[in-house]
């Protein structure tokens, strides 16, 4: 018996150690290998795609590699942000299965979503909108019974089908129109397929600045989009080094900086910055 017992235990120990839930903190990880894997958007224009000269640019882009840059300040060494592809259906995914140790994919915060991961303080305030081409629609009630594109799988989807549903729409469900990713939707539109593409405002100013003065944003917001930094579930040390990090940038102007640089005035996708990162003494 207490040879059989022996034997349970060296198995108990050795699956611990190669189960993810045993590997060990982020922090430390990324302490010994110098590297974060940061899972980011590539379509999603401006905060994370390919430009002109095919470089993986764009806000999520600079966030992300302004909180490597300080966290690994804080650790005593460099550490390097090794860039990983993701998209709505993905950027969960590949946090649960270790795939990559942060999500900076304009994601936004709820609590379903809580329930497999973690997330950073707030460091994105968006709201939903639906963009159409210029002068067809005056308000949200004009696309009752109209067709709308969405991306699947994600709360754009959802909060389409309720604002249809609030307006009177029977057939709301079938006339959110999902495709696989924002490039997609913006085509639908393009061709006229739908009346409206609705998905978080700053995504929808991003594809209409292809073709200014074509398209325009119709009415108010109707949800709220907190964006945070998605991390793997139970791992504090790393995500207060993340909170940490997005703090610091608010408090000395570096977040600003960024901020203007995508979305200031100056910008095609001029987006006012009218609420504040949470910060703690």
């Amino acid at each position: 018996m207490k040879k059989i017992g022996a034997v349970v235990l060296a198995v108990l120990v050795v699956l611990a150690v190669g189960s993810p839930a045993f590997a060990g903190a982020t922090y430390e990880k990324v302490k010994k290998s110098g590297v974060v894997r940061v899972g980011m958007m590539y379509n999603s224009i401006p905060a994370a795609y390919f430009n002109d000269k095919n470089e993986w640019v764009g806000f999520d882009v600079d966030v992300a590699e302004e909180v490597v840059r300080r966290i690994g300040a804080s650790m005593g060494r460099e550490l390097k942000a090794e860039r990983v592809k993701v998209n709505n259906k993905t950027r969960i995914s590949f946090l649960t299965s270790d795939q990559i140790d942060m999500s900076v994919a304009n994601m936004t915060h709820k609590r379903e979503r809580d329930r497999t991961i973690d997330f950073s303080i707030t460091y994105f305030f968006d709201g939903q909108k639906i963009l159409a081409k210029k002068g067809q629609f005056k308000s949200l009630k004009d696309f009752k019974g109209k067709k709308l594109a969405s991306q699947q799988g994600t709360t754009s989807e959802k909060n389409a089908m309720e604002l249809l549903k609030r307006l009177g729409d029977k057939n709301y469900m079938k006339n959110v129109i999902s495709f696989q990713d924002e490039p997609s939707c913006f085509l639908a539109l393009q061709q006229g397929k739908v009346a409206g593409w609705t998905t978080d405002s700053t995504i929808l100013l991003g594809y209409a600045a292809k073709e200014p003065g074509k398209y325009e944003l119709v009415g108010d917001f109707f949800s709220s989009e907190p964006y945070g930094i998605g991390v793997p579930q139970d791992d504090s040390d790393w995500r207060d080094a993340i909170n940490f990090a997005l703090q610091d940038m608010w408090a000395d102007g570096t977040y600003k900086k960024i901020y203007d640089k995508w979305y200031g005035p100056k910008t095609p996708y001029s987006f006012p910055l009218t609420e504040e990162i949470e910060m703690w003494p």
